[in-house]
C-alpha cells in the first residue's frame, strides 16, 4: 500500500476589522499580506514546485479589480511572488494613502488572503496547474478563488458529474473538476436567493441581497458528498465569503484560529502559533469532515459535519434497544470531540457521557437515549469556547433532564 503523505500547504487569512484598524495598531495596511508571507515561508517544506496567492477586496468600486492572483514556479516561488508585488505597492504609495483609498484601490491589499504551496500528486507541472484557481464572473458572488491540499481518488466520477450538469471543462484535472463543481453549486445558491427576492427587489439591491445571504455551508453540502480521498479545500468568493473544508477521514491536516481581529487557517499548527504569537491551546485542529466558514459580514462558524454523520450512522444501530449500543453511540461521539478537548479532560468527558447514557437508558429506555445523543451534538459550541467544565455540567444536566 502506498504511504499517505501530506504534500501541499495552504494558508488563509480573513481580516475582521477595517484596514484602518491594522494601520493604527500594527503600523501598516499590509498586515494581512505580511502574515500571509510568513505563513507561507514557514510551510515552505510542504511544496517547492510552485506557489500562489490570492487576495479579495470587499470595497472595490465597479471598474476596479477586486480579486488578485499571483503565481510562480520553483523553489524560490514565494520570494518571487512577493518581490513582484513590491513595485506595485511602492508605486501606489499605499502606506501614505487614506484608509478609504486603500480599501477601494490598493492592489493586493484586501480583507481575504489565500496562499498555496504546490507539491504535485499527479506528475503534471506548469504555471497553469499552480493554485489558486480562479473562476470569473461579472457578479461578485459568483466568482470563486480555490486552492487545496488534496488527492481525489474518484476524479473520473466527479468529471462525469460535472459534464452531466451540462458543463464543458476545458482541462481534465482534479482541481478544475472541483472548481467547476463548486462553481455550479455556488451558481445554484445564487439562484436560490435570486428567486427568493426577485419579486420584491430590483438591481443593484438584488445583487447586494444575494451577497449578504450566501450560505457557503449549502454550497459545500451540494458539492462535497461526491468527493473521495484526502483533502483540505479552501475557497473565497468575490463578495467576501470564505471557507475551508477537511475530508471526513482526516487524511489531510488543517488547523484554525480566530479572535475579534482575524480568522486563520493553515496546514500546520506551529505556523499559526508563531506567526500570530498565540498559545498552542488557542489553535484548533479542524475536525475530520468539518468546515470553518466566514460570511461577508465576518460571522465565523465551525460546522462539525463529522459529528452529524457519526450520529446518523450510529443512532441507526440502536434499534435492538440493548445497553451496549447506547454506550457505543456516546463513546463514539466523544471520540470525535477529541479535537476540541484538552487531553486531560477527554477521558473524564467520555466517562461522564457513558455514565449519563446508561442512566438515561435505565430510567427512560432507548428512545430517550436518542434524544440525549442528539442534544450532545450541540455541546461543541461550548467546547469551542474552551469551557470544559461547563460542558461536563451541561452533560450532567442533560442526563438528569432525560
Amino acid at each position: 500500500m502506498e504511504q499517505l503523505k501530506h504534500e501541499c500547504g495552504v494558508a488563509m487569512i480573513r481580516l475582521l476589522k477595517p484596514l484602518e484598524y491594522y494601520k493604527e495598531k500594527y503600523g501598516t495596511y499590509c498586515f494581512g499580506l505580511s502574515k500571509l508571507y510568513l505563513m507561507m515561508e514557514k510551510q515552505h517544506n510542504r511544496g517547492q514546485e510552485g506557489a500562489g496567492i490570492g487576495v479579495v477586496k470587499l470595497h472595490a468600486e465597479p471598474g476596479s479589480e477586486y480579486m488578485f492572483r499571483e503565481r510562480a514556479l520553483g523553489t524560490g516561488a514565494i520570494q518571487e511572488i512577493f518581490d513582484n508585488l513590491r513595485p506595485a505597492l511602492e508605486k501606489a504609495d499605499v502606506e501614505n494613502r487614506s484608509a478609504e483609498w486603500v480599501e477601494k484601490e490598493a492592489p493586493f491589499v484586501g480583507e481575504i488572503y489565500m496562499g498555496h504551496l504546490r507539491y504535485s500528486t499527479t506528475g503534471r507541472s506548469g504555471l497553469s496547474y499552480v493554485h489558486p484557481f480562479l473562476r470569473r464572473n461579472n457578479w461578485r458572488s459568483r466568482n470563486l478563488l480555490l486552492c487545496g491540499n488534496f488527492n481525489m481518488t474518484n476524479v473520473e466520477e466527479i468529471f462525469k458529474s460535472v459534464v452531466s450538469k451540462g458543463q464543458h471543462p476545458r482541462i481534465y484535472s482534479d482541481t478544475v473538476m472541483l472548481l467547476e463543481q463548486l462553481g455550479y453549486a455556488l451558481d445554484k445558491e445564487n439562484h436560490r436567493i435570486y428567486r427568493q427576492y426577485r419579486d420584491t427587489l430590483a438591481e443593484p439591491q438584488l445583487s447586494k441581497e444575494i451577497e449578504a445571504h450566501l450560505d457557503m455551508k449549502e454550497v459545500l453540502k451540494n458539492a462535497a458528498p461526491l468527493w473521495d480521498g484526502g483533502y483540505v479545500i479552501c475557497g473565497a468568493t468575490g463578495s467576501g465569503d470564505m471557507f475551508a473544508l477537511r475530508d471526513p477521514h482526516g487524511i489531510r491536516p488543517a488547523f484554525y484560529y480566530f479572535d475579534d481581529e482575524v480568522v486563520v487557517v493553515a496546514s500546520e499548527r506551529p505556523v499559526i502559533q508563531t506567526v500570530l504569537n498565540v498559545r498552542r491551546a488557542d489553535v484548533r485542529e479542524l475536525a475530520p469532515g468539518s468546515a470553518v466558514t466566514v460570511s461577508k459580514q465576518g460571522v465565523v462558524e465551525v460546522s462539525l459535519k463529522s459529528l452529524d454523520h457519526a450520529y446518523k450512522r450510529n443512532l441507526s444501530r440502536i434499534g435492538d434497544k440493548r445497553k451496549h449500543c447506547v454506550v457505543k453511540v456516546i463513546s463514539y461521539t466523544f471520540k470525535h470531540l477529541r479535537h476540541y478537548i484538552a487531553s486531560e479532560s477527554l477521558s473524564l468527558l467520555i466517562y461522564i457521557g457513558i455514565a449519563a447514557a446508561r442512566k438515561v437508558y435505565a430510567l427512560k429506555g432507548a428512545t430517550a437515549v436518542v434524544a440525549f445523543a442528539q442534544n450532545v451534538a450541540h455541546l461543541h459550541y461550548t467546547l469551542l469556547a474552551n469551557s470544559h467544565g461547563a460542558a461536563g455540567s451541561q452533560l450532567a444536566h442533560i442526563g438528569a433532564a432525560h
